[in-house]
């Protein structure tokens, strides 16, 4: 599988451009325009790339998948959202795994509680956010690796899950849930927290309960993710011997890896991706 890094240099500036030109700024929630010149647009050249309909218990959920164009049986990836919901850039991460080789989608996991995409602040998605319980989202990531096994276009023996900031927490809590889960990367998502009826628990009280090894790749300068609370992650799971570990990026803001803001940081990005990859390959997504 070729690495992201090789896809057309040409492509990838054109894709830039057309942002700077506002062609391709409609796809992003409105709480984060203007999008930054660094956002890199994934061509789905070769892919299967597109919205489907997952049954779920409490009714259909929309989830973004991108997959290879041809072939069947792929290894496949959960992509969960930030608080933004599945906008671009979360749909591009999508191709750019599918571009590697994998079956990667996303289920819109916010969307019985309100479509956060159309919400102008932040002010305005965190108390939509709070309402959406823990147990909903297990199930919606359930329903969602179901009806890829279902479509026979993956192969859910190879599953692994991979979240960011909101969805960085909810990596760390699948690991805990599903047993045929291979292996999680968490991107900068909290750690600890204040339990409520909806989000009872939080990573820190599920180490001694992980099913899948998880990588945490954390920010070194995060204004929302203490250091304190990633130490304290990284002692936990060494006193357990757990296999999961973190790598802490020095320096780096929260939401690094997103290059549509100004928290990205390229060379924080790339090694992040690097050793996602390396992770899922290890641990049997592949």
């Amino acid at each position: 599988m070729a690495p992201f890094s090789s896809l057309p240099s040409m492509e990838l500036r054109l894709g830039r451009r057309e942002l700077l030109l506002g062609t391709a700024a409609a796809g992003f929630a409105l709480a984060v325009r203007p999008v930054a010149a660094s956002t890199v647009t994934t061509p789905d050249r070769g892919l299967m790339a597109g919205w489907v309909s997952v049954p779920a218990a409490d009714g259909p959920v929309k989830a973004y998948r991108a997959r290879p164009a041809k072939g069947s049986g792929f290894p496949v990836v959960l992509v969960v959202q930030e608080i933004f919901g599945v906008h671009a850039y979360i749909q591009d991460v999508c191709r750019r795994l599918a571009q590697l080789g994998y079956l990667a989608i996303a289920p819109s996991l916010f969307d019985r509680q309100g479509d956060v995409t159309v919400l102008p602040d932040i002010a305005a998605i965190l108390p939509l956010v709070a309402t959406v319980p823990d147990a909903q989202v297990m199930a919606d990531l359930d329903a969602t690796a179901a009806w890829v096994a279902a479509s026979g276009e993956g192969d859910v023996a190879r599953l692994g899950i991979t979240g960011f900031c909101w969805g960085g927490r909810i990596t760390w809590l699948y690991a805990a849930h599903n047993p045929k889960l291979k292996a999680g990367v968490a991107w900068y998502g909290r750690l600890v927290g204040t339990a409520s009826e909806r989000q009872p628990l939080f990573p820190i009280d599920l180490i001694a309960k992980l099913k899948a090894p998880v990588l945490g790749l954390y920010a070194g300068n995060d204004d929302g993710i203490p250091t304190e609370s990633v130490q304290r992650m990284q002692a936990a799971l060494k006193a357990a011997g757990s296999p999961s570990r973190i790598e802490v990026f020095p320096g780096a803001p929260h939401g690094f890896h997103a290059d549509y803001r100004p928290t990205y940081r390229a060379a924080a990005a790339a090694a992040g991706w690097t050793q996602m990859q390396a992770w899922f390959r290890t641990n049997g997504v592949v």
